[in-house]
């Protein structure tokens, strides 16, 4: 395993109280991210240093690229697309009074796997649902609390997961149809290393995992072996994805939620160049 201080980069210096969700848009060559408790989606063009920011109406846990362009939102109420032209229509709307949306990936077959937590985080109140274009919505997992990083192997045979307090980063086997199975635990994360967050998965099928309150993103391989670990001054790392015109940039989001006395970076994006390679993540298929 080798641990190192990181050659970061301040991609966006924010005071994002909730960073989350980055998501390289290969159609833009945009990097999206969002201030979940905030209501504010962010894009950062890192070529030329050009940003823009949209309020949302209500707190946006995920946001990814639609197949036909625009975006999907995993928002507070339920999913919401919204067209190239800036029409907002809802998916698929279900509130749940005390619940939001948190984080949210698209699968191989162009299905958004979105997850919910309740706002107090008690045990049990989170969802895991796979949601397709036409709006069906099938609920993978009913028993979660903090729903979290959600990612695919570069074959499509493997799904990984993280419901947060467990400590855990899970691993199922994927079906042809794309539905999962035979839930096992990969890596768990030390007490005192604080608790695993997003992730993010590379072109070696090696899994990343950020840290919150951990200061750190880890890299497990597929056997569950920690390689890498990337230390940084924020104790909040909140989630991971590659990013670039060749995938090869490892960006970060941060968090001052909670914190008396923040770091002076965060709530801001962090990217580490030349961190590895990732792999072209699918477009929403709605």
């Amino acid at each position: 395993m080798t641990t190192t201080g990181t050659a970061f980069e301040v991609a966006v210096h924010a005071e994002a109280t909730l960073g989350e969700g980055p998501t390289w848009d290969p159609a833009t060559d945009r990097l999206l991210w969002l201030d979940i408790l905030n209501s504010r989606v962010h894009t950062y063009d890192p070529a030329t240093g050009r940003r823009t920011l949209r309020r949302t109406d209500q707190h946006v846990g995920a946001v990814k690229p639609r197949a036909g362009g625009g975006l999907v939102l995993n928002l507070r109420d339920g999913v919401g697309l919204l067209d190239p032209d800036d029409t907002f229509r809802w998916l698929h709307r279900e509130p749940v009074p005390g619940r939001r949306a948190n984080d949210a990936a698209v699968a191989p077959d162009g299905s958004l796997w979105a997850g919910t937590m309740r706002y107090d985080e008690a045990p049990g109140g989170g969802t895991l649902t796979r949601f397709t274009g036409d709006g069906t919505a099938e609920t993978v997992l009913d028993d979660v609390t903090v729903s979290n990083g959600t990612g695919w192997s570069p074959d499509g045979r493997l799904m990984y997961y993280i419901d947060t307090p467990t400590r855990r980063i899970d691993v199922f086997d994927v079906a042809a149809d794309g539905r999962v199975a035979n839930r096992r635990p990969l890596a768990t994360v030390e007490e005192g290393a604080g608790f695993p967050d997003g992730l993010c998965v590379d072109a070696e099928g090696c899994v990343w995992v950020a840290l919150w309150d951990g200061g750190a993103v880890r890299r497990y391989t597929p056997s569950g072996d920690l390689d890498r670990v990337l230390t940084l001054p924020v104790p909040r790392v909140t989630a991971c994805a590659f990013g670039g015109p060749d995938l090869t940039d490892l960006y970060l989001t941060t968090a001052r939620v909670g914190l008396t006395a923040p770091h002076p970076l965060a709530g801001s994006l962090l990217v580490v160049p030349g961190a590895g390679r990732g792999v072209a993540q699918p477009a929403f298929a709605g």
